[in-house]
């Protein structure tokens, strides 16, 4: 996050005097404390400073760079994840192309009655079914799908920085967040890299921070 040039005088106070009193730094400025309220709770919020009561602010010593890479690694999936789209195992594979292309999504997750992840499906998956003379009303998605467990998941509470790391190493667009229940692995939410770069750029632009 960029600092005000006040904000910035006040974290040097800090450094060379902390642990210091709101009041003491106001002094060194020539202000209130009323005036250095909302600066010093921006500073406290984001993790360039520390308080104490009866002691004091002091600087904690941290960059805004590893105050944002520990803002991150704090994140987690279910405070992230977007609606599924799904299709029924029985669904045809035309059915799962037109739903593909008015979702406007790079993936599809494929569930049982129980709405039990059972596979996925990849633009490449249902393009590959496309080749050829065949009908596609007559295919259903089960055969042409990937299937668990050989499926790259996550979880609710994973955190969302693994989830990006695995979007990565398998060079995927989405990932499913299932919940375990009583009938299996229910499918939640889903994960994708327009998520993941849509929080970059919120934090980016100071909407986390």
């Amino acid at each position: 996050m960029e600092l005000s040039n006040r904000q910035e005088q006040i974290i040097e106070i800090v450094k060379e005097n902390g642990p210091i009193t709101g009041e003491n730094i106001a002094e060194k400025l020539n202000l209130t404390r009323a005036t250095l309220r909302p600066d010093l709770a921006i500073l406290t919020m984001a993790g360039f400073l520390d308080a104490r009561p009866r002691v004091g602010y002091f600087y904690t010593g941290k960059t805004g760079t590893e105050l944002l890479t520990e803002k991150i690694k704090q994140f987690k999936v279910y405070e992230y994840q977007s609606v599924p789209i799904v299709v029924k195992e029985n669904a045809s594979v035309y059915d799962a192309i037109s739903t593909m292309f008015l979702e406007d999504v790079g993936t599809l997750f494929v569930v049982d009655h129980n709405s039990l992840l059972t596979g996925v499906l990849s633009r490449k998956d249902l393009l590959r079914a496309s080749i050829g003379n065949q009908n596609l009303d007559a295919i259903p998605v089960h055969i042409i799908m990937t299937r668990m467990p050989n499926i790259t998941v996550c979880y609710r509470n994973d955190l969302l920085i693994d989830a990006a790391r695995k979007l990565i190493d398998k060079q995927i667009d989405g990932l499913p967040v299932l919940k375990e229940s009583e009938k299996g692995l229910e499918i939640v939410g889903r994960i994708t890299k327009t998520t993941i770069t849509k929080v970059f750029v919120e934090l980016i632009m100071d909407d986390h921070l």
